[in-house]
């Protein structure tokens, strides 16, 4: 089946240069000393945030003597661009909408510390996008009050949009109920993998939950947490899960493994970030299971209360001497309204340019033959996570450019749902569990 279009649309290799005879008054942090930040706008997305790099004014080897950098991305599926095109030949022209402010982000009491220097608002045109890249700005803007007079500050930006095909998939039911997983192109849906939930008991033997999802009309993670005279005991550890990813042959192509348990920090009924429970990501290969990858995971404190999460590439040594792992995913997903897992080497759904731990900052193209940068670039895969009290059937969408193989998307798949089940394994212990997720003796307790 052939994926989905998608057009990614990149705004980046920022740099700001202002005159010395237009700095701003003494009482107005010059660029120079204090970093400048913008926003940036895209109609109906939200708005990203990032900082820009001072130049002064008589560098001449920007921007050819720097490395592209990422400041925001916008990723458009279909519908999006079959709207946004449509919008912009009956109304005004779609534009990129740019705000640079000097001084630093934030807010003293409700109000913005920055100093608006000025605004670029860039044309977008994004009919044939699908199937071409397109360059629609790069190079320097003026900005500011002093525009005409020749002596006004310069931005630099580079704003373009490349196709981004995704394979679309998505899971027929929750995880832990042992679901299948649908291939999804425009209205089609196609099976094309199957997942097989395990809770290894206590005694070691490996005892398989599943259950039909009709004739449940409460299959939420927390469905009987608001009764108290059901609440169960509290449990010391939440251990022994795994799911399996098999093809429609029956053949086991992938699998994410529950190795650290999770377990309340003491005096709380919380998983703590120092002490995080953990998953392996696993392919098979020379007739055994190898990891792939390694998912962390734990319940933050404070106002977000989210889901902590960090995720990490293992390098397949071949018998060499052992690479370091690479983190290629830290974020947080809220516990009330879920989310979106990403792992994106470009720029994040937050604007932040990310550059993965141990990875050369400044690169937004990363790579050039580095490890894991030769083979994962831009934008990797998303899985929506629902959050708790929710019925969750995770979607995933994976870049072609990182599929080969029926493993390799297998992988993305096993990693979204050990995602979506660390959403319950990270749930307070102070709550009840579903029944698919409790050991034998807790259902008895």
């Amino acid at each position: 089946m052939d994926p989905c279009p998608f057009v990614r649309i990149t705004v980046g290799n920022l740099a700001l240069k202002i005159p010395v005879a237009s700095k701003p008054a003494r009482s107005v942090v010059h660029p120079s000393s204090s970093p400048c930040f913008c926003k940036i706008k895209l109609k109906n997305f939200p708005l990203q945030t990032a900082v820009i790099p001072y130049i002064p004014p008589d560098n001449t080897q920007f921007p050819e003597g720097q490395h592209q950098t990422l400041a925001a991305t916008f990723h458009l599926c279909k519908s999006d661009l079959d709207r946004l095109v449509t919008k912009s030949i009956f109304t005004n022209k779609l534009h990129i909408k740019i705000s640079i402010y000097t001084g630093r982000r934030g807010n003293t009491c409700g109000v913005n510390s920055g100093r608006l220097l000025g605004k670029v608002s860039v044309p977008l045109d994004l009919a044939g996008t699908e199937s071409r890249g397109v360059v629609f700005h790069n190079g320097w803007i003026s900005v500011g009050k002093e525009c005409l007079k020749g002596s006004s500050a310069q931005f630099h930006l580079n704003v373009r949009a490349e196709p981004d095909p995704r394979f679309v998939f998505q899971f027929d039911g929750e995880p832990e109920c042992s679901p299948q997983v649908f291939q999804i192109q425009g209205n089609i849906r196609q099976p094309v993998f199957t997942c097989k939930f395990s809770l290894r008991t206590t005694t070691g033997d490996r005892n398989q939950r599943s259950r039909s999802l009709q004739g449940e009309p409460n299959s939420s993670r927390s469905w009987l947490s608001s009764f108290g005279s059901e609440r169960e005991r509290p449990l010391k550890e939440r251990k022994g899960w795994s799911i399996t990813v098999h093809d429609l042959s029956g053949s086991p192509v992938a699998a994410a493994s529950m190795v650290t348990p999770f377990v309340p920090s003491p005096g709380s009924d919380r998983v703590s970030r120092s002490n995080p429970g953990s998953w392996l990501i696993l392919r098979p290969g020379d007739g055994t299971w190898k990891p792939w990858g390694r998912l962390e995971a734990w319940r933050e404190r404070g106002s977000s209360d989210g889901l902590g999460y960090r995720f990490e590439l293992i390098p397949d040594t071949k018998g060499s001497m052992s690479a370091a792992s690479i983190v290629l995913a830290e974020s947080t997903l809220s516990s009330h309204k879920g989310g979106k897992f990403v792992i994106d080497l470009g720029a994040g759904s937050n604007g932040r340019a990310t550059s993965p731990v141990g990875s050369p900052r400044g690169s937004g193209d990363y790579g050039h033959g580095l490890w894991p940068y030769c083979m994962y670039r831009g934008f990797v895969m998303s899985a929506s996570v629902d959050g708790e009290g929710k019925c969750s059937k995770p979607g995933v969408e994976v870049s072609v450019q990182h599929v080969n193989c029926t493993e390799d998307a297998a992988a993305f798949v096993a990693l979204s749902a050990a995602v979506d089940l660390s959403m319950d394994a990270c749930q307070l212990f102070s709550q009840r569990l579903r029944k698919e997720l409790c050991q034998d003796q807790d259902l008895l307790g």
